[in-house]
């Protein structure tokens, strides 16, 4: 990123807090050859990482009108869900203010009565009890070490299912590493009944898990991938594709 200008360079008791800027793209990095969050400046709704396109297949199982999304880094995710899903409420837990606060002055994130950004650790978030149950939970917890493993355990699955509400859905970002990771896998067929998952190519390891079994034949997704995918202006259908049963 050294031929990126750098707009923001800060730090807090975790580790630095950098803003790149190349005249098109933004990025939103924590270490040396990092990328947290990117952003397209012409359309900082559309997502530019092949792991958060993928953290959307969610969106052909249900209709959200609550989300959560654990783990805001630059909003790339709340930006691009807001601008596709009329009325939808969202809110994102962030761990740093020194990181809520480089998302809004620089990556152009919406504002309004329909978000809600907290400043708090996620696993207690979630162990306390969100206000209102979500129809979609979205957990992206990373850090300069990589994920959270506090993804891990079993009360964290356990209390993002009972955030979620009947017929809802978890998206679940973990790296590649946890492709074949039985402990993980029993663990959240332990509290869901429709799980999924897919390699994205790019180091990431997509879990989508929802709490009541989706029926619909492959034909209905796909025509929902390509419309959805057409309101979030990425391939979907491409994602689908990859997307099997565990």
């Amino acid at each position: 990123m050294s031929h990126h200008n750098l707009l923001h360079d800060s730090a807090d008791e975790l580790c630095s807090i950098r803003v790149f800027d190349d005249g098109q793209y933004r990025v939103l990095s924590f270490a040396e050859g990092d990328e947290q969050s990117r952003i397209r400046l012409s359309t900082p709704h559309v997502l530019q990482h092949e792991y958060t396109q993928a953290m959307t297949l969610p969106l052909l199982f249900c209709q959200p009108k609550r989300i959560c999304i654990l783990g805001l880094g630059g909003g790339a995710l709340l930006n691009a869900l807001y601008y596709a899903i009329p009325n939808v409420q969202i809110t994102a837990v962030e761990l740093r203010q020194e990181v809520l606060d480089a998302a809004q002055m620089y990556f152009k994130l919406p504002q309004g009565k329909r978000v809600t950004l907290e400043v708090a650790n996620a696993t207690d978030r979630l162990e306390e009890g969100l206000t209102k149950k979500v129809d979609l939970l979205m957990t992206d917890i990373y850090n300069t070490e990589g994920m959270d493993r506090a993804v891990l355990q079993e009360s964290f699955i356990s209390n993002c299912a009972k955030n979620i509400k009947e017929d809802g859905w978890l998206a679940l970002n973990c790296w590649n590493d946890y492709k074949n990771h039985d402990e993980l896998n029993e663990l959240i067929k332990r509290h869901f009944v429709d799980v999924r998952a897919l390699d994205t190519g790019t180091g990431n390891w997509v879990i989508i898990a929802g709490k009541k079994k989706n029926h619909s034949t492959g034909k209905e997704l796909k025509n929902s991938a390509q419309k959805i995918g057409t309101q979030l202006g990425i391939p979907l259908t491409k994602w689908l594709s990859r997307l099997a049963s565990l």
